[in-house]
């Protein structure tokens, strides 16, 4: 029985040691997001993306929170890159008051599709499809619902630029 308890302990420190080099190995595989990219911190790079302009109100909310989202700090930065967003919005009803025949309450489905070219150029960086779903409750009251359809336009904005800042930091990161 001393044997047995004496290989115990080494058995253990091999364990240890196993673990500890492949978790070693495994270190070089990964790479921080917000590393860099292309020889600059990745947080300049976003920061020097140029948001045009987006048409309607939901534009406008994107494309204020792509620019707080890309560069928060305010700061003035030449931009290398232009974002290009196309909106497409969207609002269903899926639930009917049977009594009064009225929507009770919507959903807003918006669709932005984004493209990141490099300053110059014609052949985007990046590309894709940012998608959002947002419900909200409507009443008989108009402005109530006006005001509700707004705040979800504004939720709905963040969230798509949230995801539009996210890709466009992986596609950056990815050169």
């Amino acid at each position: 029985m001393s044997s047995a308890d004496e290989r115990r302990p080494a058995g253990r420190w091999l364990q240890f040691a196993i673990v500890t080099v492949c978790a070693l190995a495994l270190t070089g595989c990964l790479r921080p997001l917000y590393g860099g990219a292309g020889g600059q911190p990745l947080q300049q790079e976003l920061a020097a993306i140029a948001v045009d302009p987006i048409p309607n109100r939901i534009g406008y909310y994107l494309a204020r929170d792509l620019r707080f989202a890309l560069n928060g700090s305010g700061s003035e930065v030449v931009p290398r890159y232009r974002l290009k967003v196309v909106v497409k919005q969207n609002v269903q009803t899926p639930l009917i008051d049977t009594i009064s025949g009225r929507a009770s309450s919507a959903t807003i489905v918006i669709d932005a599709s984004y493209r990141l070219y490099p300053s110059g150029r014609t052949e985007p960086l990046t590309e894709g499809v940012a998608f959002t779903a947002i419900a909200y409750d409507r009443t008989s009251q108009s402005f109530a619902n006006i005001r509700a359809q707004r705040d979800a336009e504004i939720r709905a904005a963040k969230t798509l630029a949230s995801q539009i800042q996210i890709r466009i930091a992986s596609a950056l990161a990815k050169r």
